[in-house]
């Protein structure tokens, strides 16, 4: 079992459509990263975002943020965050086993762009929708923390790496 696997397997079941981005599909790709916390992008449809955040919540997941999780998936409620709260990524976090799962707001890559480039890896029964490497390290520019920078020098050689291997 993958950590996030009961969250995996209910996007598949439902048809959810996301990507895995930040550090777990950093680890997917071949670094060896330590996270504990899964980063998505989703397409933003309100139908959607019902659905991820149901999957969520049945399962033990709570949001930070001191509002109702469903407004997230109503488009006026959103764009308001968004606009006026300056919100960047929506947090939901399950206290007993130390796990966050960050929908990314955000970010230079949108789902849609990711979405056309990303690679399908099966893990198992899961068949997993993971960003690319181009569009992972474009992301990680923007983020621009000290960790970022050494996950794009591991990108990089993996990159190489794949290449030479073709």
């Amino acid at each position: 079992m993958i950590i996030y696997e009961e969250i995996l397997r209910e996007f598949q079941k439902q048809k959810v459509k996301y990507v895995l981005v930040g550090g777990m599909a950093l680890n997917i790709l071949g670094s060896m990263r330590s996270t504990a916390d899964m980063d998505i992008l989703v397409e933003m449809s309100d139908q959607n975002l019902k659905k991820v955040i149901k999957i969520l919540v049945k399962n033990g997941y709570k949001v930070k943020q001191p509002v109702d999780p469903m407004g997230m998936a109503d488009e006026v409620t959103r764009r308001d965050w968004i606009q006026n709260k300056h919100m960047k990524a929506f947090n939901f976090y399950k206290d007993q086993e130390l796990k966050e799962v960050d929908i990314i707001i955000e970010t230079p890559v949108s789902y849609e762009k990711a979405r056309k480039t990303a690679l399908t890896i099966k893990c198992g029964r899961l068949t997993l929708p993971v960003i690319s490497i181009e569009h992972l390290i474009t992301m990680k520019k923007k983020s621009n923390r000290p960790v970022d920078k050494l996950d794009i020098e591991d990108l990089k050689r993996i990159k190489i790496l794949r290449e030479r291997h073709k």
